[in-house]
């Protein structure tokens, strides 16, 4: 995997062309192997995200229960003061 800057240890320089005008098989792999770590990189940021995504969810459901909770004993607490 590359470092933080895109770095492949090895150089890409500009695209050179082949005697017959296409890029070189070695530009095709490097190209390929960039695009192989961006979709590494990709995955690895979907995982992340659906991680906290569901853990927002926790939380969201976990704020609504404390909320009932609290609003059930202001509730009971109001009730019992006017009795």
């Amino acid at each position: 995997m590359s470092g933080p800057n895109g770095d492949l240890g090895m150089p890409v320089e500009a695209a050179t062309e082949g005697e017959d005008g296409g890029f070189e098989e070695a530009e095709y792999a490097a190209i390929n192997s960039m695009l192989d770590q961006i979709n590494s990189c990709l995955d690895h940021l979907e995982e992340k995200n659906d991680h906290l995504h569901a853990r927002l969810q926790e939380l969201l459901e976990s704020n609504r229960q404390t909320r009932l909770e609290f609003q059930q004993q202001l509730g009971e607490a109001a009730g019992d003061a006017s009795s």
